[in-house]
């Protein structure tokens, strides 16, 4: 069991001290992020909107989203990432407080729309400076830290926040959501400022490409939104068919969705730098993450014991740390080709986009076909991912085989 744990933290070892910082100011910001996974119940339960309704106000989540993630990419390039990782997190705590006294649906879906816009300013912001303080060797256990710590946030944030709205309401979580958020900009500004912090990769590309120019970026991001609208349906349809069809209350729901980020923080920085060790690709990796994410759902036709709901999510789980960190490692490697902001931000971009079609579409579907049929529906597209990274796997094999000047622009 020790020589077990001493492995595991091996697993840990090399990385800045500054990504630590990141790390923990990222865990500060998301153990109050149990709104998000709640939202669709809250919208339902206690404001008694309809499943449409809802639908459209998480597509102004994900308008927000995109947004203030192309925001932030052009910010950053513009001012650098410190300025724009403080901004957000301050003033996003602030608007989260404030978002739960709106009542009214376009109230909420304003609302909404600009906690996004700030809140998704951090994400590119991030991603770089993530970059910056990374060796270059350890840039996916860099990304994987911050995962990890974003999951360790998620996996104590819905199961506090099931507890919070049984016992309390859901106005506590509000509350909790913005006092995190500025307590994280607190620590930023005293641990990370420009003044105090090492830049291990200053890498400065003097003749930039435009990220829209570069071919197999542009299918990774397709490949990437596809993905988003698969994954996502477990923080907006999921919990409804938890409820719905096995029953389940807000608590057990709660624990269900923590079990993902409990997950990940065990298995998944072992699982990353074991795969490292490897000869596989990036996106490889990204193509066999897909195939188990897309599983998830195909066997929730196939049984109706309700422990097939803990099968699903532990696939789910192992699909998206394999999946996210290594799609991650591609988008910081394709950037050093042009301004990193840009990229960084078209990647978060990515999942915005998939926030605007997943939640709406997903919602729409269960209403209007059911759960059985949308679950056919959302494994169709993950058949389709699937697909754009085999495309993608064999393209950037045949790059590397004829050498750096095979190239196709768009």
């Amino acid at each position: 069991m020790i020589k077990l744990i001493k492995m595991y933290f091996n697993t840990f070892s090399g990385l800045s001290r500054e990504v630590w910082w990141l790390a923990l100011i990222t865990l500060i910001n998301r153990a109050g992020t149990m709104v998000i996974p709640f939202l669709s119940l809250y919208l339902t339960t206690d404001l008694n909107f309809s499943l449409g309704q809802v639908g459209w106000i998480m597509s102004a989540f994900g308008l927000g989203s995109v947004a203030g993630s192309w925001l932030g990419g052009k910010l950053t390039d513009k001012i650098g990432f410190y300025k724009v990782m403080v901004f957000s997190l301050f003033l996003s705590g602030i608007l989260f407080i404030w978002l739960q006294f709106l009542k009214t649906f376009n109230l909420i879906c304003l609302g909404i729309f600009l906690v996004m816009t700030v809140a998704d300013l951090f994400r590119p912001a991030m991603f770089v400076a993530l970059n910056s303080y990374s060796k270059i060797e350890n840039k996916t256990r860099s990304i994987t830290l911050i995962r990890l710590a974003i999951n360790l946030g998620f996996s104590a944030g819905p199961a506090i926040g099931g507890y919070i709205i049984t016992s309390m309401s859901y106005g506590g979580l509000f509350w909790v959501d913005g006092i995190t958020c500025i307590a994280a900009s607190l620590v930023l500004l005293k641990v990370l400022h420009p003044k105090k912090v090492k830049v291990l990769d200053d890498y400065k590309n003097m003749q930039p490409k435009s990220a829209f120019t570069d071919f197999p970026f542009m299918i990774f991001l397709l490949a990437m939104i596809l993905f988003g609208v698969i994954f996502l349906q477990y923080f907006s349809t999921m919990p409804i068919y938890y409820k719905e069809v096995y029953g389940l209350n807000e608590k057990y729901i709660g624990l269900l969705l923590g079990l993902n980020g409990f997950l990940i923080f065990i298995i998944e920085m072992p699982l990353i730098k074991w795969l490292e060790t490897k000869t596989f690709t990036k996106t490889g990796l990204m193509l066999f993450g897909a195939l188990l994410t897309g599983l998830s759902f195909i066997i929730l036709n196939m049984f109706s014991w309700v422990g097939i709901l803990i099968v699903g999510m532990v696939l789910m789980s192992v699909g998206e740390m394999i999946t996210f960190p290594f799609s991650n490692a591609f988008a910081l490697q394709q950037a050093k080709r042009g301004n990193q902001g840009e990229y960084m931000a078209l990647y978060s971009v990515a999942f915005s986009i998939s926030h605007i079609i997943a939640h709406n579409a997903g919602l729409h579907m269960v209403d209007g076909l059911g759960f059985n049929t949308t679950w056919l529906l959302i494994t169709f597209l993950a058949v389709l991912c699937v697909l754009l990274l085999m495309f993608l796997n064999l393209h950037m094999k045949r790059r590397k085989n004829l050498g750096p000047h095979f190239e196709i622009e768009l």
